[in-house]
């Protein structure tokens, strides 16, 4: 079967959608199909094109998959013109160059956000007669007007709605990655088929017993006593790590060593927080390639995944990471992410803006060691059973295969 991605984000780029669709990509070859990714000249998240490609257009093969990378304006800016210029880039971009280089028939998988990507998408699937699958991996516009990016009611969120009604309406399959994403679609649209499409974990990737001692030492910053809260992933709006800085300003006197490793718009911003603060607790590190992840996290002693505040359907992949490495988790969010996470009895929950809450959850893990190895157990068990990746994309091929 002839399948193509079309997302704005995909490697050498890290982040969830990254590693899923790179992933899925991988086992979709492996089963005998021909896989053909559109996206973006790499930038995601420093704003900038990757040393090593070119601004209009390249191909290269990747895990088995023909990648077909075209031009996008890059920017690391939150603000919401330049955004939209690089969302709109790629939307153009990917339209014309799909139109010419994209195979016929079969399946067209779109990723959401960023939802205008969903204009190409309708057209190319329609050009090319290709089945739609609109992938939704955060629900927009709604997210959107949560975060304050869009007001509601104004212009940009009514073509925002009427565009996603319209890609709803015409896909063959929706899929989503949460179960509340899905809940939420199906209310609207109760005659469509959707596909539960977890982000998951790669279970052989990260697992136990990955720790390494360089690593530990650039995190514990030379002080062999420290406790590591370790936060790796995008420094965005929607993280809310403002909400660790202030933890760590709580805990400036404790043996907690807090990391944020990572890039992203919100990073400068929270660097300069810190400075003002004079907090020796917190340190920030750049991004790190995908294949060190895994090891990065075995070296702390807990992994951090925040949320700024309730965003409905979102579940931070990053959970599913800190349980197969079998350490405990301190999440920062409620709704979905917080009822997997207690299910699994894997790590403590913290409500968003509870900063005592957060530097409490610290303080009690770091004089519990028994506790910890008990929630890394419970948390690597969680994963095993029910968020393995290569499950979730067995299930995901045979309804492709089904037809």
């Amino acid at each position: 079967m002839q399948i193509v991605f079309l997302t704005q984000y995909y490697p050498p780029e890290t982040g969830a959608p990254q590693r899923r669709l790179s992933e899925l990509a991988e086992r979709l070859t492996a089963a005998g199909h021909e896989v053909t990714v559109l996206t973006a000249m790499p930038n995601y998240p420093r704003g900038a094109i990757f040393e090593g490609y070119g601004r209009v257009l390249s191909r290269e093969k990747l895990g088995g998959a023909n990648v077909i990378r075209t031009f996008i304006y890059p920017t690391q800016k939150a603000a919401l013109l330049p955004r939209m210029w690089n969302y709109f880039s790629f939307v153009l971009s990917s339209l014309i160059v799909g139109t010419f280089l994209l195979p016929r028939g079969g399946v067209l998988l779109v990723e959401s956000p960023p939802l205008f990507l969903g204009f190409s998408a309708l057209w190319l699937s329609l050009f090319k007669g290709s089945r739609l699958i609109f992938n939704v991996s955060d629900l927009w516009p709604e997210s959107a007007v949560r975060l304050g990016i869009i007001r509601e009611g104004s212009l940009p969120h009514r073509l925002s709605a009427w565009l996603e009604r319209l890609c709803y309406r015409r896909a063959w399959l929706i899929s989503g990655q949460s179960r509340s994403i899905l809940s939420d679609i199906q209310s609207r649209f109760p005659e469509k088929e959707t596909f539960l499409l977890s982000n998951g974990v790669d279970t052989q990737k990260f697992q136990p017993g990955l720790r390494d001692e360089a690593i530990r030492a650039r995190l514990t910053g030379g002080r062999p006593d420290a406790f590591v809260a370790l936060y790796a992933g995008l420094h965005g709006l929607a993280q809310g790590l403002e909400q660790v800085v202030e933890a760590a300003a709580l805990l400036r006197d404790h043996p907690a060593a807090f990391v944020l490793v990572g890039d992203g718009p919100e990073k400068a911003q929270l660097m300069e927080s810190a400075r003002a603060q004079r907090l020796t607790n917190l340190a920030f590190q750049e991004s790190i390639p995908a294949e060190a992840v895994p090891a990065w996290l075995a070296s702390a002693d807990v992994v951090l995944v925040t949320l700024k505040m309730f965003i409905p359907g979102a579940v931070p992949s990053k959970i599913y990471e800190a349980l197969a490495t079998g350490l405990p988790v301190i999440l920062v969010a409620s709704g979905e992410p917080a009822d997997i996470l207690n299910r699994a009895q894997a790590g403590i929950v913290v409500e968003p803006g509870d900063v005592a809450g957060l530097a409490r959850a610290v303080e009690s893990l770091q004089a519990n060691p028994a506790l910890c190895r008990q929630y890394g157990e419970n948390g690597r068990r969680a994963a095993l059973e029910h968020y393995n990746r290569d499950k979730i994309a067995g299930a995901f091929i045979a309804r492709l295969e089904k037809g």
